[in-house]
């Protein structure tokens, strides 16, 4: 193995990829000790050793609107970043994520003699399929999260590794659900529905009244309910406080967490979740769940028109079929929200089928992904010969 130092620089736009990150470190940290790394990252990566050259929540919008809205702010990080790696380049650059950031800038690394990985897919299954070409020149390696991906990226000729999600790796097979209600002073007669609006600001602010709503909804049939509520961030609790203050919701049993989102998602009989990773989280934690979602209209609809898949949750997705209630925009009314967790709440049947399918899953995706991306990536940073 070379001993030199190497310098690797990686791009995480957003909280999953921040984890991601931070748990690749370590890993080639094992078998590189002596490597720097530089570049975008989340508290995670930071705390894993990695320099931050930007902050990692300049890139954390959402949807075409947003971006467009954030375009030169955009641009102006990655034009500065990218003169900084052409001007110092690293033994190679990975994207987590991001992709509309991370192509472009790894197409040009990739011709400057770079390598290049990508990690995690951009979903070309279910939008915008056409992006396969450029990940082909933008790319060296690919690795992908989900078993399905990597079939194809193979029929491109792109090279490929599939690694798992490492939330398969991180979750309890078999939740401590009991013990959990134990800690939070749950009783276990008490019907309790963990909220997770999403982690982004603009989430929250889209779908705080919704669920508070619903939460009332759901009280006027259980009057005894609990509601838990985490929230990623200071900002994203002070939207949801502001919207019950608004509501005049306060007399309402919802407890906001900061952060615990596993937690509130062990002790819950259902969850409400907004589409993205949380839903796999819910998934892994054998949670029966209501997915959904509401953004610009104008979001929606493009979003919609592109889609290739009738779903958007991941459990659907990976099930390859709607195993679980998908409510978005103009229907993710609270009533109708509310009636679909209290139906599948209250159907034992329906409840003991999905922590199959779901436990299911868990095997499926428990990788070792860490480790397994680091195997893939070592390669490009050693003396055994990769393609650049």
């Amino acid at each position: 193995m070379n001993k030199q130092v190497k310098m690797i620089a990686l791009v995480a736009g957003e909280a999953s990829g921040d984890l991601l990150g931070s748990h690749l470190i370590e890993a080639l940290k094992q078998s590189l000790p002596n490597a720097r790394f530089i570049g975008i990252g989340g508290p995670k990566m930071q705390a894993a050793g990695m320099e931050i050259m930007f902050p990692m929540d300049k890139l954390a919008v959402f949807g075409v609107i947003d971006a467009l809205i954030h375009y030169r702010e955009l641009l102006g990080i990655r034009n500065k970043l990218k003169a900084s790696l052409i001007a110092t380049p690293p033994d190679l650059f990975i994207g987590i994520d991001a992709p509309d950031f991370n192509l472009d800038l790894e197409i040009v690394l990739k011709q400057r003699g770079i390598p290049t990985v990508h990690y995690v897919s951009p979903s070309i299954w279910a939008w915008r399929g056409e992006r396969i070409h450029k990940i082909k020149n933008a790319v060296s390696h690919i690795l992908t999260l989900f078993p399905f991906e990597a079939a194809i990226y193979e029929k491109a000729g792109i090279p490929v590794t599939y690694v798992g999600h490492p939330l398969a790796d991180m979750l309890p097979e078999i939740p401590k659900r009991d013990l959990m209600r134990e800690q939070m002073r749950i009783q276990k007669q008490t019907k309790v529905f963990a909220l997770l609006p999403g982690s982004r600001r603009s989430e929250v602010r889209y779908l705080a009244a919704t669920y508070i709503e619903t939460a009332r909804q759901i009280l006027k049939k259980l009057p005894d309910a609990q509601f838990l509520v985490p929230l990623a961030s200071r900002e994203t609790r002070t939207i949801f406080e502001d919207t019950l203050w608004k509501l005049e919701a306060q007399e309402l049993p919802i407890t906001m967490l900061f952060g615990h989102a596993h937690d509130a998602m062990i002790a819950a009989d259902g969850v409400l979740v907004a589409s993205g990773t949380a839903t796999l989280e819910a998934a892994l934690l054998k949670r029966p769940m209501v997915i959904t979602y509401k953004m610009l209209p104008l979001t929606y609809w493009l979003s919609k028109r592109k889609a290739y898949l009738p779903y958007v949750g991941l459990p659907n997705v990976l099930a390859g079929k709607f195993v679980v209630p998908e409510i978005l925009q103009d229907d993710a009314t609270p009533e109708n929200l509310a009636q679909a967790l209290l139906n599948l709440v209250g159907d034992k049947n329906a409840v003991a089928e999905l922590e199959i399918l779901f436990g299911h899953m868990h095997t499926q995706l428990k990788q070792d992904t860490a480790h397994k991306a680091a195997q893939a990536i070592l390669p490009y940073l050693t003396d055994i010969t990769a393609p650049a």
